[in-house]
C-alpha cells in the first residue's frame, strides 16, 4: 500500500494492489540488449512476457532502495534499475476488449522495476525472487489522470544514475501497446482496482551501487528519485 498525489489536484490516493504484473522484453532494443548480456538469443516475443512483483516492493519517491545483504556468494553481484511506465487500474475487469482498455485506467506513473540479476538469471523458478525483494518497486512521484496526460503511447522515458543518462526511449517503441497489454493480462487474471501494470523498459540497463541516486523520468509525469543503500543486517 502506498499513497501518492494525484497530479493537478490536492488529493492523495492510496494504492493497494492485489498484484503487480510486469511485462518483460517489451522494447526491441532491450530484447537485443538482454540477448547480448546473457549470451543467449531472445526472440522478439509473439505475445506479452508476464511476471509478477509482490506488493512489498512498493516504495515512494525519496525512499531508499535497499540492496539485500543475503543474496548469495556471487563474484559480481548486480542489481539494476529499469525505467517503466506504470498503469494504475481503476476498476475490476476480466476479458477487457482492447477498444475498452483505457476505460480501466485510473492513471499513469513512473515505475522502477529494480532487478537483482544474479538471482533472476539463476533461480530455477525464474524471475520471481530477483524481482520481488523489499523496496524493489519505487513508484511515483505522482499519478497522472488519463485526461491530463494526453497520448500515453508517445512519451519520452529515461533513467539516470547520479545524474548520468543511462536509458532513453519512448513508449511509442513498445512491442505491445497499452490496450493490448490490458486486454491480454485481463484474459489471464482478473484485474482489480489498484492493481499495477509495469509496461517494460527501454535499453541502456546499468548496475546500481551503494550510495547511488537513481532517477526515472517520464514526459508529462515527472521524476521519480530514490537513493540506494545497503540492508542493515
Amino acid at each position: 500500500m502506498i499513497a501518492l498525489s494525484l497530479a493537478g489536484t490536492d488529493e492523495r490516493i492510496t494504492i493497494a494492489p492485489s498484484k503487480i504484473i510486469a511485462v518483460g522484453l517489451n522494447y526491441r532494443a532491450h530484447v537485443r540488449e538482454s540477448s547480448s548480456a546473457l549470451q543467449k538469443p531472445f526472440a522478439i516475443p509473439g505475445e506479452p512476457v508476464l511476471f509478477a512483483k509482490t506488493p512489498n516492493v512498493l516504495i515512494g519517491p525519496g525512499e531508499p532502495i535497499i540492496i539485500p545483504g543475503h543474496i548469495g556468494p556471487f563474484e559480481e553481484p548486480r542489481t539494476d534499475p529499469e525505467a517503466e511506465l506504470g498503469i494504475i487500474i481503476a476498476k475490476k475487469g476480466k476479458h477487457i476488449p482492447e477498444d475498452q482498455a483505457f476505460d480501466y485506467v485510473l492513471g499513469y506513473t513512473c515505475f522502477n522495476d529494480v532487478s537483482q540479476r544474479n538471482i533472476q538469471n539463476t533461480d530455477v523458478s525464474g524471475w520471481f525472487r530477483g524481482k520481488s525483494f523489499d523496496t524493489f518497486g519505487p513508484i511515483g512521484p505522482v499519478v497522472v489522470r488519463p485526461q491530463d496526460l494526453g497520448n500515453p503511447q508517445c512519451l519520452a522515458i529515461c533513467s539516470r544514475i547520479n545524474g548520468v543518462l543511462k536509458q532513453s526511449g519512448n513508449t511509442a517503441d513498445m512491442i505491445f501497446s497499452i490496450p493490448r497489454l490490458i486486454a491480454y493480462i485481463s484474459r489471464n487474471f482478473t484485474l482489480q482496482a489498484g492493481d499495477i501494470i509495469a509496461t517494460g523498459t527501454p535499453s541502456g540497463i546499468s548496475p546500481l551501487h551503494l550510495g547511488d541516486i537513481v532517477e526515472v523520468e517520464i514526459e508529462g509525469i515527472g521524476i521519480l528519485r530514490n537513493p540506494v543503500i545497503a540492508e542493515a543486517l
